[in-house]
C-alpha cells in the first residue's frame, strides 16, 4: 500500500506540474467571455458547428482507437529525410506568392504584405517538447529567424498543430497584427503578447487588413481546446482574403460540410484553396476531410488550383504518412482539378498561367529522375 501510494502521489505531481505549463494557454475570461456569449454560433457554453458534429462516428470508439494504434501502419513515418528548398523569405515576392512550411503553416506574400498562418516551427506538436509527435526528418528548415517582419499573423483555431506556444511568443516582437477567431486572443495574452495587437472575430465578420485587402471570417467544420476538460471554448475558422486581383482560401482544420459551396458561392471563384488534406480517419469523419472530400471542397469553393496541406511534416493519425496526397491527386485526376505539391521552402507564385510546382518529391525511393510530373 505504501508502495502504490507513492507511485500514485508521484504520478499526480507529474500531471500537476505538466498541467501548470504556460503552453496550454487559458480559457476566456471577463469581457472576451461576454462578447463570446453574445456569439450565434456559442450555445449551451460551448461554440458549435453549423451541422451536429460528433467528434466520433457511432462505430468508433476511444478503445478502437488504442488497438488501432498498436497495429498502426508501419509506413506512418518517412523512410528518408523530406527534400526541401530553403528560399530567402526576407526578399520580397514580385508577384503574389505563398511559401509552405510543412502541414498547415506557411507564408503569404502578396500586395507587400507578409501574411504567416498557424505557424509551428517547434519540435514537436505538443504542450510540452519532451513528448508528441515530432517532425519528420528534413522538415524543420526554417525558424522564426528566417522570416521577415511579419504584417498580419492568422491563426485558425488553438490545437498544437495550428497554435504553437513557442513559436508564437518569438514572433511577438516581429508581428504587428494578430487575427484569430472569438477566444483565442486569451491564449495570446495570457503568454505576454500586447492587447492591441490582437483582433478577434466572429464566422462572416469581415475586416480591411489595408485600403485594398480585405479579409472574411469564415466557418469550419471542427473544434478546439488544448486542455483535456476545455473543449469548444474557442472558435475555429477559415479565412477568405481578397485584393483587387487575387482571391485566396485559407481552409484551416475542417471536415466537409455545406459551408464551402456557400463560401464558394459568396466570395469565390478563387485563384487558389489550401486544404486541409491529412490526419484523416474513417472513425472520426466529420472534423477532418478524406482527400476525396478535399478536392470536393475545392470544387464547391469554385478554386482554379487545390493546395493540399495538413500533411507531410507531422504524424497526427495512422494513415501512411503520403497517402493523403496519392489519394487527392487520384481523385482530382478524375475531376480535372489542378493540384499544386510543392516541397517545404519551395516558392509558389499564385498566377494565371497555369504553371505550378508539381513533382511527386515524396516518392522518396525513387531517384529524382523518376520522378513524375503531377499534372501538366
Amino acid at each position: 500500500m505504501i508502495l502504490f501510494a507513492s507511485i500514485l502521489l508521484v504520478l499526480i505531481l507529474v500531471l500537476v506540474f505538466i498541467f501548470q505549463q504556460k503552453s496550454f494557454g487559458k480559457n476566456p475570461t471577463g469581457k472576451r467571455l461576454a462578447k463570446i456569449k453574445s456569439s450565434p454560433n456559442y450555445k449551451d457554453g460551448s461554440f458549435q458547428n453549423l451541422s451536429v458534429t460528433p467528434t466520433l462516428a457511432k462505430n468508433g470508439s476511444y478503445w478502437k482507437l488504442f488497438k488501432e494504434y498498436f497495429s498502426k501502419n508501419q509506413n506512418t513515418e518517412p523512410s528518408a529525410s523530406i527534400p526541401s528548398v530553403k528560399t530567402d523569405l526576407k526578399v520580397s515576392s514580385e508577384h503574389p506568392s505563398i511559401v509552405w512550411f510543412g502541414h498547415s503553416s506557411y507564408l503569404i506574400q502578396l500586395n507587400g504584405l507578409n501574411i504567416l498562418v498557424d505557424p509551428v516551427f517547434s519540435e514537436r506538436t505538443s504542450p510540452v517538447q519532451y513528448a508528441g509527435s515530432r517532425n519528420y526528418p528534413g522538415t524543420r528548415i526554417y525558424s522564426v529567424e528566417d522570416l521577415p517582419d511579419i504584417d498580419l499573423l492568422l491563426l485558425t483555431h488553438d490545437h498544437y498543430d495550428h497554435l504553437d506556444f513557442e513559436t508564437v511568443t518569438q514572433l511577438s516582437s516581429k508581428t504587428k497584427q494578430i487575427i484569430t477567431p472569438l477566444g483565442v486572443g486569451e491564449h495570446l495574452e495570457y503568454w505576454g503578447i500586447a492587447s492591441n495587437k490582437i483582433s478577434e472575430f466572429d464566422w462572416w465578420e469581415e475586416t480591411s487588413i489595408t485600403d485594398s485587402v480585405q479579409l472574411i471570417v469564415t466557418p469550419a467544420r471542427h473544434f478546439s481546446g488544448r486542455g483535456i476538460m476545455s473543449r469548444n471554448r474557442t472558435l475555429w475558422a477559415s479565412y477568405v482574403l481578397i485584393t483587387p486581383t487575387h482571391r485566396l482560401y485559407l481552409g484551416g482544420d475542417s471536415g466537409y460540410d455545406a459551408h464551402f459551396r456557400e463560401i464558394g458561392s459568396k466570395y469565390g471563384p478563387f485563384d487558389i484553396a489550401l486544404l486541409e488534406s491529412g490526419q484523416y480517419n474513417e472513425m472520426w469523419p466529420y472534423i477532418h476531410m478524406l482527400p476525396e472530400q478535399t478536392v470536393q471542397a475545392s470544387l464547391d469553393l469554385k478554386s482554379k488550383v487545390l493546395f493540399p496541406v495538413h500533411w507531410g511534416k507531422f504524424t497526427l493519425a495512422l494513415h501512411a504518412w503520403n497517402e493523403p496526397v496519392e489519394r487527392v491527386l487520384k481523385h482530382a485526376s478524375l475531376k480535372n482539378v489542378p493540384v499544386t505539391t510543392p516541397m517545404i521552402g519551395e516558392k509558389v507564385i499564385i498566377n494565371d498561367n497555369g504553371k505550378y510546382p508539381n513533382s511527386r518529391w515524396w516518392v522518396l525511393e525513387q531517384p529524382e529522375s523518376l520522378k513524375e510530373e503531377v499534372f501538366k
